[in-house]
């Protein structure tokens, strides 16, 4: 019993190993996303902060500020959906989709 007990937590400590790998290499993720044609796009990094965003001038309207805030917003929405799906698949591909509290 006490051998079955060393191997489970080495597996855990391996598998513990592994999560913060993938939570690093997640932080560093850069996902971009854009809308109205390219004319405004988004760059989100894995920790859901929005790193940069860049405004085509020509889709600076005086008259429509409405549709610039909808293409910023379409963009940012879609960055981070695009971030948080890719963070999730790395964190599966390690716990087999457990779902652990906290990762």
């Amino acid at each position: 019993m006490a051998m079955d007990m060393n191997k489970m937590m080495k597996q855990a400590r391996k598998m513990q190993a592994e999560l913060n790998r993938v939570q690093e290499e997640v932080a560093e993720l850069e996902c971009e996303a854009s809308s109205g044609g390219g004319a405004v796009s988004v760059v989100v990094g894995g920790d859901q902060s929005v790193k940069s965003i860049k405004i085509d001038p020509a889709a600076v309207d005086p008259e429509d500020t409405e549709l610039l805030e909808d293409m910023i917003l379409t963009a940012v929405n879609e960055a981070l959906r695009t971030s948080q799906e890719l963070a999730a698949e790395k964190m599966n591909a390690v716990t087999g989709g457990l779902g652990l509290p906290g990762f």
